[in-house]
């Protein structure tokens, strides 16, 4: 006689029971659908000094230029919380008062900050500290180097935007402003040699137009108006990396737009450039982004009604200012330039983009 095994009664869950007693006559239940899980928001960390995060309010002005520009699917982050700003933000940050980008770099602080945040793009403008304390341009660079390795380290495919310094002009420190100058020259180079296709690094220049009387209060940190220019010059440069394709893009960067050249003046050396942007489109659009590329090496000094950023490869982005970045369809948009260094006559080469208005 075979033995049997006792199986234990088991509690059949009522959708299991009525699929057992409905398939021999051959009907299905279909299976709940469920909702597709939500793309993780893009991490942006705001890295830094007290530039950054004492208050570090242009974060503050970049945060809600971005929301109502209809980028909601960022989330700045950082191990340091808001500190103020008067204007409701996301206030994380790692914008560290004092602290010098060479330090950082030789006690390896960056990789457990990194590894708490985990961040997609960089947003970086640290280095006052150094040129403050007299510190090489090679020695700064080789940090600025070393923490960008350890930033792909952390996530291969970060993006990282580095700026030159704004101006600085203490009263205890007469050669600061030279030091700045002197350092900035330096940054698109290194970012050139460092970039990849896979990680780029993009420079964007907060030092042009930027003054220590005006938009400090004290030679070296940003009052209310130096918070505007440097969200201002953040902008296009961080929402060019937020564009379709990528997480967190608000349906923008359609090509649905034509950038129109001409020289406007020319001298030796230089000339003054226009383009016009228009919206080719059939709908309106709520900002749009043109790229210039000048003809023999020569490079754009100075920006009117844009806002100036340069890429990796030394192409400059112009991206519209608040009041002329929605155009109907067909309408146009102007903005001019200086360009130095052109040995021939004046030929650049312009294209556009623009971003969708919100629905």
């Amino acid at each position: 006689m075979r033995s049997t095994r006792h199986i234990p009664l088991r509690i059949v869950p009522v959708l299991g029971l009525l699929a057992a007693l409905l398939l021999p006559l051959g009907v299905t239940l279909a299976p709940r659908a469920t909702a597709a899980p939500a793309a993780d928001p893009v991490r942006i960390m705001p890295l830094g000094d007290s530039i950054t995060g004492s208050p570090g309010c242009w974060r503050a002005v970049l945060w809600n230029r971005l929301q109502s520009a209809g980028y909601t699917d960022i989330d700045f982050v950082g191990t340091l919380p808001p500190q103020g700003c008067g204007q409701a933000h996301d206030g994380d940050n790692e914008g560290h008062g004092g602290e010098l980008v060479t330090n950082v770099a030789d006690q390896n602080l960056l990789p457990g900050r990194l590894a708490a945040t985990l961040p997609d793009i960089v947003v970086m403008h640290f280095g006052t500290n150094d040129v403050w304390s007299s510190i090489a341009p090679d020695r700064i660079l080789a940090a600025y180097t070393k923490l960008v390795g350890q930033m792909r380290a952390s996530n291969p495919d970060m993006k990282i935007l580095v700026a030159q310094l704004i101006p600085m002009n203490p009263g205890s420190c007469a050669a600061c402003a030279q030091r700045v100058v002197d350092f900035n020259a330096r940054i698109p180079d290194w970012a050139r040699a460092t970039s990849t296709s896979r990680s780029p690094v993009t420079v964007v220049d907060q030092w042009t137009g930027f003054s220590t009387a005006t938009d400090t209060y004290d030679g070296v940190h940003p009052n209310a108006s130096g918070d505007d220019r440097i969200a201002a010059r953040w902008y296009p440069a961080l929402t060019a990396l937020l564009s379709p394709g990528d997480p967190g893009g608000p349906g923008g960067g359609e090509p649905g737009c034509t950038a129109s050249f001409r020289a406007v003046s020319s001298w030796q050396g230089g000339y003054q450039g226009e383009v016009a942007v228009t919206n080719t489109s059939s709908s309106p659009v709520s900002g749009w982004t043109a790229t210039v590329v000048p003809a023999d090496g020569a490079r754009l000094t100075q920006v009117w009604n844009g806002t100036l950023s340069t890429t990796a490869d030394g192409k400059a982005v112009v991206a519209n200012v608040n009041w002329n970045g929605s155009l109907a369809p067909g309408a146009s948009a102007t903005f001019g330039f200086i360009a130095a260094g052109a040995a021939t006559s004046p030929s650049v080469a312009v294209s556009c983009t623009t971003r969708a208005a919100a629905s």
